[in-house]
């Protein structure tokens, strides 16, 4: 039987096919959605996730990480169907563009001499400005910034991997995600810089992650 961390290099390699197949039939490379390899990673999601009292503190938030990502494509792989489809999207413009319409056409009711009002054309559909604005919406809820307070991180682990949790999101946004260091790095890295700045006198160091200028940025400062 693979172990978890075996299940979990798995999963991560069989999402990273399906992101691509779905590349492939969302640009008119395939004739259907990868139906057999979705499948194949809900079933290694669901079975690993009935394995979690088997999971180590590390494997747990491996596999948290793992689930929110999936997550993510999975949204956006159903609001491209939508778009795909049938133009949900198109209909919503339309509607709206009948709603302003309308509005014209009852005040210039209640205002005799106003000039009629003019037809209004219906907003294009552009999916590309779509998926745009999506990962800019994306981006832009990564850039709130995150922050939290340690004092002792090798009795506050799990603030530790929240912190870091953080940073692989942001930078995974951002296109950084290969400059994120390993978990057992960043581990190193807070407890050294903790250490520094409470010599110099505080009794807590505040950590930060927020996006500047398209950027990931971790900061750490006194806190009392």
């Amino acid at each position: 039987m693979p172990t978890v961390d075996e299940d979990l290099t798995q999963i991560e390699r069989d999402i990273r096919t399906l992101k691509i197949e779905y590349e492939q039939f969302f640009g008119g490379g395939r004739p259907r959605p990868p139906a057999d390899t979705q499948w194949r990673v809900d079933t290694a999601m669901r079975r690993t996730n009935e394995r979690m009292g088997e999971l180590n503190y590390g494997q747990r938030f491996r596999l948290n990480n793992i689930t929110q990502t999936y997550a993510k494509y999975q949204d956006m792989w159903r609001k491209k169907l939508m778009q795909k489809e049938g133009g949900v999207a198109q209909r919503h413009f339309g509607a709206a563009a009948k709603a302003v319409e309308a509005e014209r056409a009852r005040k210039a009711a209640l205002e005799p001499t106003a000039e009629p009002p003019k037809p209004i054309a219906p907003l294009p559909l552009d999916l590309r400005a779509a998926e745009a604005a999506e990962r800019a919406a994306a981006v832009q809820q990564a850039s709130s910034a995150f922050a939290l307070s340690l004092s002792d991180p090798d009795h506050e682990k799990e603030k530790v991997y929240a912190l870091y949790e953080k940073l692989v999101e942001a930078r995974t946004e951002t296109g950084e995600r290969s400059s994120t260091p390993n978990l057992k790095d960043f581990e190193r890295f807070v407890r050294q810089k903790t250490k520094e700045l409470k010599e110099k006198g505080g009794l807590k160091v505040e950590y930060t992650v927020n996006i500047e200028s398209g950027r990931v940025k971790l900061k750490a400062r006194i806190s009392s």
